[in-house]
């Protein structure tokens, strides 16, 4: 009977560790590519061809949509930011999905805003529209107060208002850069077929923020911030710089993207029966290009730069991973048919499948692989060098790979110039596999036993506002 124990203990052990095995040597390819591709980058777009972007008339307009629910803490000061971009042509348009704080009061001292009669088409159907408001000081500044629909419900509506063929959707608790959408325009100049283009998110937690722009970039001060910090080096700088150079990007992060207005409107817009509607509508534009057998591309620039509010507390970060693996699952199940179909190219046959083993399932085989190799090697079951070798394919590798997203960082943008910051990232590469890893694993794992229990909703975010960011900088 132990015998065979032992044996299945040790089949199982083998899958697992397989599975770490081909995970993180994925990345670390997608590493390779990465640096390929940023080298690259940063050689083709130089500061004068950016600026001759900047002043040409052949640049097109830019509607900035922020969709707003609750943000009075944050709504002013991201909204001064959006009007001080450097950029020839563009509007913002703002919607205020029924916030039940002061969010539309806070928009209406901070710019003088006006009710204006609402003459436009809505081709997508929304919840209904109760006002529009507009600034005399600044007639790019368009406010739209809306009955509360959701997230997607509330892109929607800004879309509809939208005048412009570009839209940028941005969240209003995100800053974008001053060259931002000079930066995010690119692609739709050097190839009409580009149809979306997500751009980098960096945490804004502990910078210093200065009239709606990050005058000083530091790390937060806060360990579970810092930890995102990382994370999100290696998801955009390794994993999307990767996909989109197969033209196989399957998420345009929500807080930063610009899309073609009609395109998205063909497809029917936002969807607002799924919480993630960012993942969703990309899978979505995949399958409708490839059926319609158009040329197309889907891209992810490293350049354009979104700052944003993460969580800094435990019970808010469990809400938000909890929300992003169902919404994974959500997106993966709607379009399950996709998955190995050589009708959609790299999509079908690499991307949706690589999210549902690594991204999806990812969680389950973690905790069955702790708590199967904690027990077995507690009770004598399983030979201590290969715990060991499990342990180095698990943490490791993982470690040189979120290692390497801070080198990435640090050869093609160099965002945080302290030498003492790049080392402290690098130790959190290392350190985040004691501990937090474990954590977003539990915290994933809950959504997915959520998401089959049918669990609905975004769960609780606070925010603490971009005033408070320069009083948790380090010193």
């Amino acid at each position: 009977m132990r015998e065979t124990l032992v044996a299945v203990i040790q089949g199982f052990d083998l899958v697992v560790l397989s599975y770490f095995l081909a995970l993180n040597s994925l990345y670390l390819g997608f590493s390779v590519v990465a640096f390929l591709r940023l080298m690259q980058h940063r050689r083709r777009w130089t500061p004068r061809e950016l600026d001759t972007v900047l002043r040409s008339p052949a640049t097109p307009p830019i509607s900035i949509v922020v969709p707003a629910f609750n943000e009075e803490a944050t709504v002013s000061e991201s909204l001064r930011g959006l009007l001080l971009l450097d950029y020839p042509q563009y509007e913002v348009v703002v919607v205020n999905d029924g916030s039940v704080d002061g969010t539309l009061d806070a928009a209406r001292r901070a710019f003088g805003l006006m009710r204006a009669p609402v003459a436009y088409q809505q081709p997508l159907e929304t919840a209904p529209v109760r006002g529009l408001y507009r600034s005399l000081d600044h007639p790019n500044l368009v406010v739209i107060d809306k009955a509360n629909g959701g997230k997607a419900d509330a892109i929607n509506a800004g879309l509809n208002a939208a005048k412009h063929d570009l839209v940028c959707v941005i969240d209003a608790d995100s800053l974008l850069e001053e060259h931002a959408l000079a930066r995010a325009v690119l692609p739709f100049l050097e190839d009409p077929h580009t149809v979306a283009m997500g751009g980098i998110v960096r945490i804004v937690n502990g910078c210093t923020v200065e009239a709606g722009r990050v005058t000083e970039v530091r790390l937060p001060r806060r360990w579970l911030a810092r930890f995102q910090v990382v994370e999100y080096l290696r998801g955009f700088l390794a994993g999307r710089v990767a996909m989109s150079a197969a033209n196989a990007l399957l998420i345009v992060s929500g807080a930063f993207g610009v899309f073609r207005r009609d395109v998205v409107i063909e497809a029917g817009g936002f969807r607002t029966d799924t919480i993630g509607e960012d993942m969703e509508v990309i899978v979505r534009l995949h399958r409708l290009q490839r059926q319609r057998e158009r040329p197309y591309r889907i891209v992810f620039q490293p350049d354009p730069v979104c700052w944003t509010e993460v969580p800094e507390s435990a019970s808010i970060l469990a809400n938000q991973r909890n929300r992003w693996q169902r919404g994974t699952l959500q997106v993966l199940t709607a379009h399950a048919a996709m998955m190995g179909s050589a009708r959609h190219g790299v999509v079908g046959l690499f991307a949706l499948p690589y999210f549902a083993i690594f991204e999806a399932a990812g969680p389950v085989v973690e905790s069955l692989g702790y708590l199967v190799n904690g027990a077995a090697l507690a009770f004598g079951l399983v030979d201590v060098v290969f715990a060991q070798l499990f342990f180095l394919t698990a943490i490791a590798y993982g470690s040189l790979i979120s290692v390497m997203a801070v080198l990435l960082e640090e050869v093609s943008f160099r965002r945080y110039p302290r030498v003492r910051d790049l080392l402290l990232l690098a130790a959190l590469g290392v350190l985040e596999n004691f501990g937090f890893r474990q954590l977003t694993t539990w915290w994933r794992l809950k959504g997915t036993l959520d998401f089959f229990r049918g669990r609905r909703g975004w769960g609780r975010m606070v925010r603490k506002g971009f005033a408070a960011q320069g009083e948790v900088g380090l010193r």
